[in-house]
């Protein structure tokens, strides 16, 4: 009998639910609801461009919504009746934490709190907590060095413990009111459960080792000596978080009488452990050992899997080494860059005020430059830099502009930065010992932009391939829910055979043209100098010669 699994997708403007056959990994449905609150789902404050937040309310109504209508589409496909679904997966973004009271309840569904931001889930582009996350780095490096090992060595204003102690300072009311924080990726689970209070969550160890400091290795979370140095009211709220963390091949626990009404799904089927978008995005793209999967979406997010038999360095500025937080028995590695489609949005909609049309002209005019032909250099840091410099203060910067600069000029700079910095990113992972061999890509850019992708290929000179799968996160969601079920239902019992048979690339291969790549080798030495001097790494570069450097390589080839 076919069997068939759902994954549920929260991005960072919509939810995404798709039904998945569990033989294939074919998506024989989906359906979309965007987030109504705020602008384009998110909560802003004009006064602070580093705020940015969700309401609670959004996430529950687009599982409820999006669900629904994926199983009611699905049921005109041969094979498929509700009863047929043996599970349910779920990635989110984050660090995205929720405060929530006793009941597991947001306290964003207070009416006391309903119109205080602070009460709202802190999504993961919110930077409000640059200075904690500043200080949470210089206390653990005096007192608690290996902290900061497994996340690169600098903590991040993205990441959990920077927000909740933001919180804490500026909005004791709602600190006080909340029992207890909850990642986005572990609360949605939990509500699919029925679960009701937080300290009976199960807790994934991708959002707790990659962005709340948990390791085994030191029993878990920081130690409460340690929060008592950032203050004394982090160090009360530890008991009341989670003191055990798991990987995907855990279950959160089973779907309850009240959510299997609500969406028409069989009560008792497995709900997989919450996970982050990328990391079962890249389950979803096939990962195994070897292969860099980068998840191309507003943001990027890079990930890599090795082996827990082979001994791994910690790698400076790489923002995540976990146990088990992508694949089960592999350590995971997270790196990427906090701006991407973000800044092609940026140039495009706000400086151009353009649209999709705009995008589409700006496209096929920059095609046709030749790397270098501009004389543009830009640094990908308009929404700080994720990796490698872990600073959320960096700011981006174009050089080599003249008054005959266009605006496809441009926009073609933009996409050769964001493809330095993912290089930047490539080589700092290979220096430390973790072989690249194949890098496959997934979202909508890497799907629907070959300029993009054929740049990224000649800039970093590898492969560049494409995930078969529109959706990986959400498949990847979903072939979680499949090995949570087990073979036994139609499932399966290693992610290793799940992966094998539910995911694909396309035969689409983007390679490195030699040509391009001598050029763009050259203009990423600029770019590393530009990178080291406003990053920090050396405080006394010289940067007097870079402008004629990109004049020259101009000339060349405007020839």
């Amino acid at each position: 009998m076919k069997s068939f699994t759902i994954g549920i997708d929260y991005g960072t403007n919509s939810v995404r639910a798709i039904v998945v056959d569990c033989e294939t990994g074919n998506e024989i449905a989906s359906s979309v609801f965007n987030y109504p609150t705020g602008r384009q789902g998110i909560i802003l404050d004009p006064r602070d461009h580093n705020l940015a937040r969700q309401n609670p309310v959004d996430y529950l109504k687009g599982l409820e919504k999006t669900v629904t209508d994926a199983l009611e589409k699905a049921r005109s496909r041969k094979g498929f009746c509700p009863a047929k679904v043996i599970g349910l997966g779920v990635d989110t973004t984050g660090s995205t934490p929720i405060p929530v009271d006793k009941n597991n309840r947001p306290l964003a569904l207070d009416p006391k709190f309903k119109n205080n931001p602070n009460a709202h889930a802190w999504l993961w582009k919110d930077h409000t907590s640059a200075d904690e996350a500043v200080e949470i780095t210089r206390i653990a490096r005096k007192v608690r060095p290996k902290f900061l090992a497994k996340c690169g060595g600098v903590y991040s204003s993205e990441w959990f413990w920077s927000k909740v102690w933001h919180c804490l300072k500026i909005d004791s009311a709602v600190f006080n009111a909340a029992y207890s924080w909850v990642e986005c990726a572990d609360f949605i689970p939990a509500v699919l459960a029925g679960i009701t209070k937080p300290e009976e969550i199960k807790r994934g160890v991708c959002p707790a080792g990659h962005k709340a400091m948990y390791c085994e290795e030191w029993g878990g979370l920081p130690d409460k000596k340690f929060l008592a140095l950032l203050d004394r009211r982090l160090s009360s709220l530890r008991d009341r978080l989670f003191h055990k963390a798991h990987s995907a091949d855990t279950a959160a626990g089973a779907l309850c009488t009240v959510w299997a009404n609500k969406l028409g799904l069989p009560t008792g089927i497995p709900i997989a452990i919450g996970a982050f978008d990328a990391h079962y995005g890249a389950i979803g793209a096939g990962i195994s050992t070897g292969t860099l999967v980068k998840i191309i979406g507003t943001s990027t997010c890079d990930c890599i899997v090795s082996p827990k038999a082979k001994k791994l360095k910690d790698i400076p500025g790489i923002c995540g080494i976990v146990d088990s937080s992508i694949l089960p028995g592999y350590y995971g590695l997270e790196a990427g860059q906090s701006a991407v489609g973000d800044i092609f949005k940026w140039w495009v909609e706000v400086i151009c005020e353009g649209d999709g049309a705009t995008h589409a002209r700006l496209m096929s005019t920059a095609a046709r430059l030749k790397p270098g032909q501009s004389g543009l250099l830009a640094l990908d840091w308009n929404n700080g830099n994720r990796t490698i410099l872990v600073d959320p203060k960096l700011t981006g910067l174009l050089v080599g502009q003249t008054l005959h600069t266009t605006q496809a000029e441009v926009y073609r700079a933009l996409i050769e930065a964001t493809a330095f910095g993912a290089r930047a990113i490539i080589e700092r992972i290979k220096k430390h010992g973790v072989p690249i061999t194949r890098i496959t890509n997934c979202g909508g850019i890497a799907e629907k932009n070959p300029m993009l992708m054929q740049i990224y290929a000649d800039i970093t000179g590898c492969a560049m391939y494409i995930s078969g799968s529109s959706q990986t996160c959400a498949l990847g969601s979903a072939i979680a829910a499949a090995v949570a079920a087990g073979a036994k239902t139609g499932g399966y019992n290693s992610f290793e055979k799940a992966q094998k048979a539910m995911t694909s690339v396309k035969k689409t291969v983007y390679r490195p043209n030699p040509a391009a790549k001598k050029i763009y080798d050259k203009l990423y030495s600029l770019y590393m100098r530009l990178h080291d001097a406003f990053g920090g790494v050396k405080k006394f570069a010289e940067l007097g010669p870079i402008m004629k450097e990109l004049l020259d390589i101009k000339t060349v080839q405007n020839k």
